[in-house]
């Protein structure tokens, strides 16, 4: 068998050229067809992925989605408006604090309510919280994937801190049902603040633990580097946001160059791809990211811990949504996977006449056939991995 970098596949994916393969190195000129999922858990969920495999070389990919039939936004026109909350937790299910803030914008937005500073400084807080329990289950899953059974354990034990202290906050581990709109369902308890503090100060050294346990193991390098090359203009032309662009070197994050929720009071710095191991885009930068967005997001929650005001968090919250405004908004936020865009229309009812999510993690899905063809089975796994999707968030 010819060796792979002899078939005429483009090794930096661009969607214009047209995949063309010799197979002259296959006696019978035919190819495989193979199903990936949906019950397969290097799909990370309920995803079904169609291969048209030559020998060991993925030639076309064709994503299905819809197996997990959330109708989040179907539900959304049959309730009042609070009542969306616990089903907006629910779309990424692994950071439901940046799932209820972006509703609660929105709604605040069309009703013109501006919430005070501290309200403010604890959305803050706990949605960095949960971005880096999120990214601690990326991570860990990344490994388990690849190969690598110990960064699990590793990782969901330094998760479990963040679920610990939000049962604390709020009785929840995973959905939270704590932002509401105008303000939060109740103030965080005495005490609160100092142990976080004292979380991040235990999870600042293992940040570099982690990177000598996985990040720069030569084998996992080996993995991820060079493989599932997504180019930045690729990424541009696809719409796709957060960590997974930022990965191919485009220096654009809604915290700092959007700011909401009064982020331009923080100082921190979006982790962007490289190619220090490989070529910006790889599965390596975009792991890479994530692993540094933990070291920022540490660097929030302590500013944010430190410039607490006071303050009452119920003071904006609505008594009465049956004369709702009528007209449209449209609110987007940076979730852990990417931007979520909440789109909503009134018709003055106490009930949405029309809500529509944008998920970062659908636009990853429906760029990958875009720039993962034409590598190996193997690394397909990698690759999938490498983008972080939640289906929750997919089919919603």
């Amino acid at each position: 068998m010819k060796e792979t970098k002899e078939l005429n596949i483009p090794l930096g994916p661009d969607p214009e050229k047209l995949l063309k393969l010799d197979l002259s190195h296959n006696p019978f000129g035919e190819r495989m067809t193979l199903q990936m999922g949906p019950q397969h858990p290097a799909t990370h969920g309920v995803l079904r992925l169609e291969l048209q495999t030559d020998g060991e070389i993925v030639t076309q990919i064709t994503p299905y989605i819809g197996y997990l039939h959330r109708c989040f936004e179907k539900i959304a026109e049959s309730v009042s408006y609070p009542q969306v909350i616990p089903y907006v937790d629910r779309m990424d299910y692994l950071s439901s604090m940046n799932m209820s803030l972006g509703y609660a914008l929105n709604v605040e937005k069309l009703m013109g309510i501006q919430v005070n500073e501290r309200i403010q400084t604890i959305r803050v807080l706990v949605c960095e919280m949960n971005r880096i329990a999120s990214h601690c289950v990326a991570i860990a899953t990344y490994g388990l994937d690849i190969g690598a059974w110990t960064p699990l354990l590793f990782l969901f034990q330094e998760r479990e801190h963040i679920l610990d202290l939000f049962e604390e906050l709020c009785g929840g581990r995973l959905l939270f049902n704590y932002i509401r709109i105008g303000g939060l369902s109740h103030d965080i308890p005495p005490g609160w603040t100092d142990k976080v503090l004292q979380f991040c100060d235990y999870m600042i050294p293992k940040i570099p633990e982690l990177n000598e346990l996985l990040s720069f193991n030569k084998i996992f390098i080996e993995r991820t580097a060079n493989v599932g090359v997504m180019s930045s203009k690729l990424a541009i032309a696809y719409g796709i946001t957060g960590p997974n662009l930022r990965a191919t070197g485009v220096d654009y994050d809604m915290r700092r160059d959007e700011p909401y929720s009064g982020y331009q009071n923080y100082q921190f710095k979006p982790a962007i791809g490289r190619g220090e191991q490989g070529q910006p885009g790889d599965c390596w930068d975009r792991y890479i990211v994530r692993v540094r967005e933990i070291e920022e997001s540490l660097k929030i929650m302590k500013q944010a811990i430190a410039r607490l005001p006071e303050g009452d968090v119920k003071e904006q919250m609505p008594k009465n949504f049956n004369k709702m405004p009528i007209g449209d908004s449209f609110v987007r936020t940076e979730a852990p996977r990417g931007e979520l865009g909440i789109y909503l229309v009134s018709d003055g009812t106490k009930k949405p006449y029309r809500v529509k999510a944008r998920s970062g993690a659908y636009c990853s899905i429906s760029a990958l056939p875009a720039f993962a063809t034409g590598c190996l089975i193997a690394d397909l796994v990698a690759i999938v991995a490498s983008i972080d999707i939640v289906l929750g968030e997919v089919d919603r």
